[in-house]
């Protein structure tokens, strides 16, 4: 009889999607049974109105705007600054393709800062691209937190508006604040992948109303749907029939969805911190691998892990590493040797030329990505490093 007890645990699936909470269905079933899915359909209360209340009150901001993606509370956010055409847009250069695309969506030209090995702004290759930039993206990619002391000390000097790119940051604090909120605009993703899940949607927030009702209006509200968005009827009257219509709005159903999930939000983060953290510390142990830590500001929400592959010296060494993963049941990809990975800088054909970033190429040809969700156990987070640390092993001979 063949001994089972040294069989190696079968590696969980990191990419299923959080499921939709029960108490969702109900709304949802009533939303089908009358057909009432455009928010602007009831005369108040409709889902995605009470979702902005509810979330404006959870993020800490005055105004709350749901739209049909992060990527659409980008676009809006550039617009809403009223940047002219052209305008130079600060972005991290190890980010989403989305956030490229928004600034040239809005018109605008991006201009990409070199990022360093902990996955964060290199704040020299910043200032010294800020003469001559008209608004600065920075984009929390992963998670990770910028210095955003220094990057609003700079900003705030010479006038330049700050958009927060917090798709994978719901819920981070920066010296006890939300990110989010720190700039003078913020975006938040809920796509699958997100710590909330409504398959696809976003949220825009700001303290400014003009910013607010001009993406107000940008985003659908046309005519007098305007007025179903409280206290703003001043800005609204003066920008009515003034901007384009983008429609770039949330539906009721995708509200539905996540109105139940703000109030697990909390629980989330702390599940995905400690998941996060017990992870980081045992493949620190590992001589191959290094987990970058958090800023001393900072305290972190993920539901991912990225680590740096450690004297890997060729390419093919961290493409062994990748396979010797995958061998284990787990699938990690090293971001810069992903066929077409939409994170790779030079994947963005549609920027066109661009100068090189060896900082950032050099980070993105050994860092590695894993989502790690809140609900795995600790069992399968030990199954997860097991394989990591076992795969590093084998590909450096140790």
């Amino acid at each position: 009889m063949a001994d089972t007890a040294l069989a190696p645990a079968k590696a969980p699936d990191p990419y299923q999607a959080e499921p939709i909470p029960e108490a969702a269905r109900a709304e949802i079933d009533r939303l089908l049974s009358t057909g009432d899915l455009f928010r602007y359909t009831a005369p108040e209360g409709a889902p995605v109105a009470l979702l902005e209340a509810e979330f404006a009150a959870f993020i800490g901001t005055r105004y709350a705007l749901a739209v049909s993606s992060c990527s659409a509370a980008l676009f809006l956010a550039l617009k809403a600054l009223d940047l002219p055409r052209g305008a130079r847009v600060l972005i991290p250069a190890f980010t989403f393709a989305a956030v490229p695309s928004a600034v040239v969506h809005a018109d605008c030209t991006p201009v990409l800062v070199e990022v360093g090995p902990n996955f964060r702004i290199d704040l020299d290759d910043f200032r010294a691209k800020l003469d001559g930039a008209d608004a600065v993206l920075i984009s929390h990619m992963r998670g990770h937190t910028s210095d955003m002391d220094a990057i609003m000390e700079e900003c705030d000097a010479r006038g330049l508006p700050v958009i927060e790119d917090a798709a994978h940051s719901l819920g981070t604090l920066w010296n006890g604040r939300k990110i989010g909120t720190i700039g003078r605009i913020g975006c938040f993703s809920f796509q699958s992948y997100k710590l909330v899940n409504a398959g696809e949607g976003g949220m825009f927030v700001t303290d400014d109303p003009e910013l607010a009702a001009r993406a107000v209006i940008m985003s659908g509200a046309y005519e007098h749907n305007w007025k179903k968005h409280p206290g703003l009827q001043n800005s609204f009257v003066n920008w009515q029939n003034r901007l384009p219509l983008y429609n770039m709005r949330m539906q009721n159903l995708s509200a539905a969805v996540i109105r139940p999930q703000i109030g697990e939000i909390a629980g989330r983060v702390a599940a995905g911190r400690r998941n996060h953290d017990y992870v980081a510390d045992r493949l620190n142990h590992s001589p191959w691998i290094d987990v970058p830590p958090a800023l001393p500001q900072e305290e972190r929400a993920p539901d991912s892990l990225q680590f740096n592959l450690v004297s890997f010296g060729s390419d093919d060494e961290a493409r062994a590493f990748q396979e010797a993963a995958k061998t284990r049941g787990v699938s990690v990809q090293v971001f810069g040797l992903s066929a077409d990975n939409a994170r790779a800088y030079w994947n963005w054909q549609f920027l066109g030329d661009q100068p090189d970033l060896p900082r950032t190429r050099g980070m993105l040809m050994r860092a590695c990505d894993l989502r790690l969700p809140a609900r795995l156990t600790t069992a399968e987070l030990d199954t997860i490093a097991d394989a990591l640390v076992a795969a590093a092993s084998e590909v450096k001979g140790t």
